[in-house]
């Protein structure tokens, strides 16, 4: 067996990167009273069509599981950064928009964010190293998470407003 295999070396590489960024992420987002998961939620929201989702695609996207994304929703509702409406054309099925107070979270979030991504990420490579880079990560991810941007493309329905 060879330990030295680059296929260990390319996995935890990856593994101390990730980490080492959510830690110099953490304070950001704690000091706004943020998980990385409510970010996560949040920020897809802001970035999706009407910054809405429907819930099973918000938990595809973020690769939790329906219950999972109904408990992360149903705190951020509580602290009034997403609210749930309905869909005008599925009863079954819901989404969780952004609302003002969440963008205004994010708004104050994101300054120092990307900052952080700047400084500790995407400021190390050039333009061209940064577009490869993010294609192939892109390449990896619609392999591994290939739910990772459902509802997010094309024409979709609005949510029925409240």
């Amino acid at each position: 067996m060879n330990f030295d295999d680059p296929r260990l070396t390319a996995i935890g590489l990856l593994a101390e990167v990730h980490a080492g960024l959510m830690s110099r992420f953490q304070p950001v987002l704690g000091a706004a009273g943020l998980s990385e998961i409510d970010f996560e939620t949040l920020i897809r929201l802001a970035r999706s069509p009407h910054q809405s989702l429907r819930m099973s695609d918000l938990a595809a996207q973020t690769g939790l599981s329906t219950s999972g994304m109904t408990r992360v929703v149903d705190r951020l509702e509580r602290e009034g950064l997403v609210k749930r409406e309905a869909c005008a054309s599925d009863r079954r099925a819901s989404y969780a928009a952004l609302t003002d107070t969440g963008r205004e979270r994010l708004s104050c979030v994101l300054p120092q964010h990307l900052r952080d991504i700047e400084d500790s990420f995407t400021g190390l490579l050039d333009e061209e190293e940064l577009e490869t880079f993010l294609d192939t990560l892109r390449k990896i991810r619609d392999v591994v998470r290939p739910c990772a941007t459902a509802g997010a493309h094309g024409f979709r329905e609005a949510p029925a407003r409240s």
